[in-house]
């Protein structure tokens, strides 16, 4: 039971099941064997009452020791499912942690696609031949291509390192 297995809660239940239907057989036994002794009934001789006098004091007891054994039960069924739900909860943050280990993993890898995806774009555009770019005839047009690149990269790099997915 306290391994914390959930099957335990089953057989718990069903000796619990057990328990009231003993408690449901014995519970009217008392009243029963009160109104004998009393003579409400019949007349009954007295060394026959002195026999169901003591009857009644083990059915009393037995009575008693039914409770006690509902409420070990139920305390018993209390546990059981406490330590199920601990356990459950363990699983739980367990695999939310291991959620979280993915979701930085994913983090990385979508910033690395970001980043590379700027010299991607421009080299895309560029590479496509246009005849009406008027960067294409300036001189410094090819190196401040490749510097913006490098500082675009550069600018994303660091803001993704700074929001913690680098």
């Amino acid at each position: 039971m306290f391994g914390g297995n959930p099957s335990v809660s089953r057989r718990i239940y069903e000796v619990s099941r057990e328990v009231i239907q003993f408690y449901r057989a014995t519970r009217p036994l008392a009243a029963a064997l009160e109104r004998l002794i009393e003579g409400d009934v019949c007349n009954v001789d007295p060394e026959v009452g002195n026999h169901l006098r003591d009857v009644r004091d083990h059915v009393l007891r037995v009575k008693e020791q039914i409770e006690a054994f509902r409420e070990l039960l139920s305390s018993i069924v209390v546990v059981n499912l406490t330590l199920v739900s601990v356990n459950q909860n363990e699983e739980v943050k367990n695999l939310t942690q291991a959620s979280m280990a993915q979701n930085d993993q994913v983090k990385k890898i979508s910033a690395w696609a970001a980043i590379l995806a700027v010299p991607t774009i421009f080299t895309g555009i560029y590479g496509m031949n246009f005849t009406y770019m008027p960067e294409l005839t300036w001189k410094a047009g090819y190196p401040l291509l490749l510097a913006l690149i490098v500082l675009i990269t550069i600018l994303l790099h660091r803001g993704l390192k700074r929001a913690g997915w680098l």
